[in-house]
């Protein structure tokens, strides 16, 4: 028998929590996706449906190995599921649903995708982040990628989150301490020369599970995970999901085409800037002030290697002539499924 965890996207708003509930699954040797039966589940208890009539779907779409119940003679397993609605159609709140339609009209782009997960530590229970559990910490200027118990909170945490990670099989690529003290970030996303799967439905699959990943972990150390986009007033950071995209005519090198094609998407989207912030994150007004490595959220600007800016151009791609973009205005708490879907149907001009 094995355990198998389905992972679904709630009907909260404004930002939307991760639901999980175990099913023992008999599974052949051989198996995929298809193999994991379709689940119910009450949807007037996650904002999803009315007592009336609350039973929900859960459709698996993509699982990878369960990293926290899987042992040297075990398999388990984390699936990430749709939401179907009583009809058997995607449910409002499915915005994987929009993605996978987007994607079958933008193929012909190849769009890869990553991701910059920034988060927040604090203690179960308690209203501020670690560094404030007993006093304020000194100003920022110390933490960042910092070394040492006096400027490093909550790294036992984020270490086995990584390892969790990779024995999952997802795309992380890296980890590091943030500006602000008690905040942390990971990077997930299309890692050349790795053998992953280039689709940005899967790294986006792969997103929401390492931050379910983030909260089943947190729960043994007693330790509450945010994606609060600004989780302490004043001269602090706050917390994004900065995403990297490109295109196949974007990654281009040869006669500086991708640069190119890099400022006309830059255009396309300075053009759909409220578009974009509409669906990139509540309280995402309290982040982008134009302080704090962000631009003002009324605002849209580009630059090179500028972390100020809306939409910055690494200067190693600036240099190579091609590669990626990367969209600073995300907040923490954004919906990767919606970030993507805007960006491929802005860039690409897929309306």
């Amino acid at each position: 028998m094995t355990l198998v965890e389905y992972i679904w996207i709630d009907g909260t708003e404004p930002t939307p929590l991760i639901r999980s509930k175990t099913r023992v699954v008999n599974l052949s040797t051989m198996f995929t996706i298809k193999s994991f039966p379709e689940w119910g589940f009450d949807g007037s208890s996650t904002k999803q449906a009315e007592g009336g009539d609350s039973d929900c779907t859960l459709k698996p779409v993509y699982f990878c190995k369960d990293p926290i119940r899987s042992t040297r003679r075990e398999t388990h397993y984390l699936v990430m599921c749709e939401v179907l609605d009583s009809f058997g159609q995607p449910h409002q709140t499915n915005h994987r649903a929009e993605l996978r339609q987007t994607l079958k009209r933008a193929g012909k782009y190849k769009p890869y995708v990553g991701f910059e997960q920034e988060y927040t530590l604090y203690r179960e229970r308690k209203d501020v982040p670690l560094a404030w559990f007993k006093d304020e910490p000194g100003p920022q200027g110390p933490y960042y990628c910092g070394v040492g118990s006096n400027h490093i909170y909550g790294r036992d945490l984020v270490e086995e989150h990584l390892k969790a990670c990779l024995k999952a099989g997802l795309s992380i690529y890296g980890i590091n301490a943030e500006v602000m003290p008690g905040q942390w970030e990971f990077q997930l996303g299309f890692r050349p020369g790795f053998g992953d799967d280039n689709c940005p439905i899967i790294a986006s699959d792969q997103l929401w599970i390492a931050r379910w990943l983030l909260y089943r972990i947190g729960e043994k150390y007693r330790i509450h995970v945010s994606l609060d986009p600004k989780p302490i007033d004043g001269d602090w950071n706050g917390a994004g999901m900065h995403t990297n995209f490109s295109t196949k005519a974007m990654r281009n090198t040869r006669r500086l085409a991708g640069r190119n094609v890099i400022y006309k998407a830059i255009e396309a989207l300075q053009l759909k800037h409220e578009e974009h912030i509409a669906v990139y994150g509540a309280d995402n007004d309290k982040r982008l002030t134009g302080a704090h490595e962000t631009a003002p959220i009324t605002e849209f600007r580009a630059g090179i290697a500028d972390r100020g800016a809306s939409i910055r151009i690494p200067r190693e791609v600036y240099q190579k002539g091609g590669g990626y973009l990367e969209d600073r205005r995300p907040a923490a708490n954004a919906d990767p499924y919606q970030v993507v879907t805007i960006l491929i149907k802005t860039i690409c001009g897929i309306e």
